[in-house]
């Protein structure tokens, strides 16, 4: 009787050892997430403060958004270097 209620008490105490472990590594992966988001927050805020500085008109600054918001960070930053490129080319 005393084997078998040791082999219990081993055996809980190793399914909370597991838990534990598993909670420590959602932890982990929570704060891995949220650094992740907080850097893609940062990434987002300065683009957006790029558009409002290079885009010249509102409507300028709508098709911009709209690229960022339909094909992604690249495809801004493409589009913004070609209005950057003429932009120049109208000063010169």
């Amino acid at each position: 009787m005393t084997l078998t209620l040791d082999n219990h008490s081993r055996n809980k105490e190793s399914s909370l050892t597991q838990a534990l472990r598993l909670l420590q590594q959602l932890n982990s992966k929570i704060q891995e997430l949220e650094e992740q988001h907080q850097d893609y927050v940062q990434k987002q805020q300065n683009l957006i403060a790029a558009i409002a500085e290079i885009c010249v008109s509102p409507m300028q600054e709508v098709q911009t958004l709209r690229i960022l918001i339909y094909r992604g960070e690249a495809a801004c930053l493409m589009y913004l270097r070609s209005v950057l490129v003429k932009q120049s080319q109208a000063s010169k």
